[in-house]
């Protein structure tokens, strides 16, 4: 059964946000689009210059120009994410909300893994996000509000064959939103993490075999992946005023079964 987009209803009315690997059809480029949806200003950022170019261009057609901003980053550049989180503040005066959705994954059973396959998930995936929430706390606490979100997933809970480096990667987002939201609370910023099963865009087909998504798929309770964009309805929860009292929480977006 194909779901029913959600439309906005100014649930982030006037707020300033970052999100991180927004270029094309993933979360992150669905979670832009329903920020701006619900009324926000955004500054899109992702690795990949020229769709993220691409992006804005067609962002900025749709919801206007003065409400979306882009810069590239590398997460993996602590100098890069630094200069990402304060052209946000300079542009729009704050940043009310972080997203970091940036990471990477790929299949490899851990015996044949060579060390800079684990280095490198690793440090995208979950240095990544530790360095752009730490950008993003440096600003809001002298703000005393603001909220991240960490994208992390299902396979931080759950065992899967050849996922090893991935699933410590976003098992330590987790535990990371959890530290880093208890030390955020004494000046009024939340933080909590999404955790997705499987949400299906063009990149994912790519580097996932089509067995293991049949596979993935058929253990879905709705007989179906998600699409990019209810991944990104959570993120909006999240964000917005209806969460005011969740932080240091791993939300699940799943319909898989045990």
């Amino acid at each position: 059964m194909t779901p029913t987009y959600v439309p906005g209803h100014g649930l982030l009315k006037d707020r300033s946000a970052v999100i991180t690997a927004a270029a094309g059809a993933g979360i992150g480029g669905a979670t832009a689009r329903r920020c701006l949806e619900e009324g926000a200003r955004v500054l899109i950022s992702d690795a990949h210059e020229r769709r993220l170019a691409q992006s804005a261009e067609e962002l900025a057609k749709e919801f206007g120009g003065d409400r979306v901003q882009a810069q590239p980053c590398d997460v993996t550049d602590e100098a890069q994410v630094r200069a990402l989180y304060d052209t946000a503040a300079g542009r729009f005066g704050r940043i009310d909300i972080a997203v970091n959705n940036a990471g990477l994954g790929g299949t490899a059973n851990l015996a044949d893994m060579e060390d800079d396959q684990w280095t490198r998930v690793l440090d995208i995936t979950l240095n990544g996000t530790m360095r752009c929430t730490r950008a993003a706390l440096r600003h809001m606490r002298g703000q005393g509000s603001g909220v991240i979100v960490n994208n992390a997933s299902v396979i931080g809970w759950r065992a899967q064959k050849g996922q090893s480096h991935y699933a410590a990667a976003k098992a330590g987002v987790m535990a990371l939103t959890r530290c880093a939201a208890l030390e955020a609370a004494e000046f009024g910023v939340r933080i909590n993490a999404v955790s997705p099963s499987l949400a299906m865009h063009p990149h994912l087909v790519k580097v996932t075999s089509q067995d293991l998504l049949d596979e993935l798929t058929a253990r879905e309770a709705f007989g179906r992946y998600a699409e990019p964009w209810e991944v990104a309805n959570v993120i909006v929860f999240l964000a917005s005023d209806y969460s005011s009292y969740m932080t240091g929480e791993a939300v699940s977006v799943s319909s898989q079964q045990p």
